[in-house]
């Protein structure tokens, strides 16, 4: 077997509606509901579905806990236009930039979190 790429990741989170506006005002993501009623955010050819931690939908994590993700999300353009407009609207920076390595090579990252306490990378590549 070789695994070609991954489709989506499940966040497991305290508030919905919460989360949903943080990802769409801050991060630009796109909110979708499919299923009987499910929430996902999307961007690209990637989403991040949502479960709420009060009723986390079969079958789940064996903990499913909101605030215990650790994502890195590549973004277009460069750090200092994020940090920008990242403090535009309010959103502290936790670390950086800083120098990492990504799944392709090197890059640059700041970090910050979502309103459930995940620590969300955003990298631009060297």
């Amino acid at each position: 077997m070789q695994i070609e790429r991954l489709d989506h990741l499940v966040l497991t989170v305290a508030d919905i509606p919460r989360t949903v506006a943080f990802y769409r005002d801050v991060l630009g993501m796109v909110p979708v509901t499919f299923g009987e009623g499910r929430v996902a955010l999307e961007f690209g050819r990637h989403k991040i579905n949502l479960h709420p931690a009060a009723a986390p939908l079969l079958p789940h994590a064996r903990v499913p806990q909101a605030g215990s993700a650790d994502l890195c999300l590549i973004v277009s353009g460069g750090l200092d236009e994020v940090a920008e407009e990242l403090a535009a609207k309010g959103v502290a920076i936790e670390l950086g930039p800083v120098a990492r390595t990504g799944a392709l090579g090197p890059i640059r990252s700041l970090y910050l979190r979502d309103p459930d306490g995940n620590l969300l990378e955003l990298s631009v590549y060297a």
